[in-house]
């Protein structure tokens, strides 16, 4: 005879079952199917009932609670994050069935939520391709980008009174969103405004597998057939790209990176790296200043008209923005000596990277950088190196030179030595002295030192991983 006891109100019935008033008792009793009538009183205000009763009362427990937990983690999982999901009712779905199929999930790890922070023109492009290699990686190019449009093709008097700190703020809000899979998310600023769901203005989608390959995209069995020859071969092959199921291949793969060059200062994600929702992993990708300001002469020829004057007349124009260089490295100093300071916050998850040196060896370094991420390096990336790091384009096309990751990376390191004059050099060693410093980059002093290729103006150093 099995002994209950209960502090709550207590119902004597009439067939030797006890019943409780307790509400979650009384669910479970009824969920065993138990005939509650007739509980035998004993002295002291105790109730007994039979054995019988109290294993059909804990195995109704149990399995409730199982049912429970498993709906809970299928809900917040991925519609492929275990068997349950595609084998029932989503599976039936075509849509559904396709993105199971297609799906590769980690078992091993749980999700990772990666920054690839950097500046314009320091080689995040061919970093970015790195992590968007990997089959479990959904991986979105710059996606800020339509935050910054959204905001300064506002009204006069929005972009007035428009303040950094608001700018950040959605930059934040999306960089969350996106690492949720919640594509959707963007409507509120890609423009024009998607119908449906569905739009084709989503900023550089060619870059990014996921969002062109299956169940995004239909129509090409895998982006890794080719290496995409120009920007618009996706939405050509794809056709308008459907937020939701982007959102439901984000859920599929185990984990989500982002590129941005967007955001100033590592210290602007500090939200992030603390939200007990994210597992933020930001990898600081810098470059020698001088070589950033190259690609930008050549990239961005009419915004930097007049260093390009500078350049070839060796005369500096009155009206050249310094602050177009100035700005780049203070933001740089500031984010590398912050992350190298190790503070609490950013503690296991900043890892700072140089271009120069990945692009002298692309292999190891890639192999540091999904060490620190904590995921195994797929022999895809592997081949996708070998490939993309030993090709000499002779006459690349404007699209290729902007945007492509196909070039020889050897050579790539420090080719701005020969297209630079010594004289806009000497400007920015003046301008840019600490930064220079701090990250290791010889300065030179004659022109004849800047043309000397056979010596290296990188220097050794390390930058481990802050832990």
């Amino acid at each position: 005879m099995g002994k209950v006891n209960d502090t709550h109100l207590e119902a004597p019935l009439s067939n030797g079952h006890t019943c409780f008033s307790k509400s979650n008792s009384l669910a479970i009793s009824s969920a065993a199917g138990v005939n509650c009538e007739g509980c035998r009183a004993r002295g002291g205000g105790r109730m007994e009932c039979s054995w019988k009763t109290v294993l059909l009362l804990v195995c109704a427990s149990l399995g409730v609670q199982y049912t429970a937990i498993r709906t809970l983690r299928d809900s917040l999982s991925g519609p492929c994050q275990g068997a349950y999901r595609c084998q029932t009712r989503h599976y039936r779905d075509s849509r559904w069935r396709t993105l199971c199929e297609y799906s590769w999930m980690s078992t091993e790890s749980p999700r990772k939520h990666i920054l690839l922070f950097a500046t314009t023109r320091s080689g995040s492009s061919f970093t970015g391709q790195l992590l968007n290699q990997h089959p479990g990686i959904f991986y979105v190019f710059e996606p800020l980008y339509h935050v910054q449009q959204a905001f300064t093709n506002s009204s006069s008097r929005l972009r007035r009174t428009l303040d950094r700190r608001a700018l950040l703020g959605a930059y934040r809000d999306l960089l969350l969103n996106l690492y949720t899979c919640d594509l959707n998310f963007m409507e509120s600023y890609i423009r024009p405004e998607p119908q449906d769901h569905v739009t084709s203005s989503f900023f550089r989608r060619s870059s990014s597998r996921a969002l062109c390959s299956p169940p995004v995209c239909l129509e090409r069995g895998d982006a890794a057939a080719s290496d995409p020859p120009d920007e618009t071969w996706c939405p050509k092959k794809c056709g308008a790209l459907n937020l939701t199921l982007a959102s439901m291949s984000c859920l599929s793969r185990g984990h989500v990176a982002i590129k941005t060059v967007r955001v100033p200062e590592v210290g602007d994600l500090r939200t992030l790296t603390e939200d007990p929702r994210l597992d933020m992993k930001i990898i600081h990708l810098v470059r020698d200043p001088r070589a950033i300001l190259a690609s930008r002469m050549m990239a961005f020829s009419d915004q930097f008209r007049a260093w390009k004057i500078w350049n070839a007349t060796g005369r500096q124009p009155r009206y050249v923005d310094l602050s177009q260089i100035t700005s780049t490295c203070k933001d740089i100093a500031a984010s590398a000596a912050l992350g190298l300071q190790r503070p609490a916050w950013l503690r296991g998850r900043y890892l700072l990277i140089r271009y120069e040196d990945l692009a002298l060896n692309p292999t190891d370094k890639a192999r540091e950088i999904y060490r620190f991420v904590g995921l195994q390096m797929e022999d895809r990336v592997r081949i996708w190196i070998a490939k993309n790091t030993n090709t000499n384009l002779s006459s690349p096309s404007e699209w290729n030179y902007r945007y492509s990751t196909t070039r020889d990376s050897r050579v790539t390191a420090e080719s701005w030595r020969l297209r630079l004059s010594f004289d806009i050099v000497r400007a920015v060693q003046n301008l840019c002295n600490d930064t220079l410093g701090l990250l290791g980059y010889k300065q030179v002093h004659s022109a004849a030192e800047l043309r000397n290729l056979s010596h290296s103006l990188v220097e050794h150093r390390p930058f481990q991983p802050v832990t």
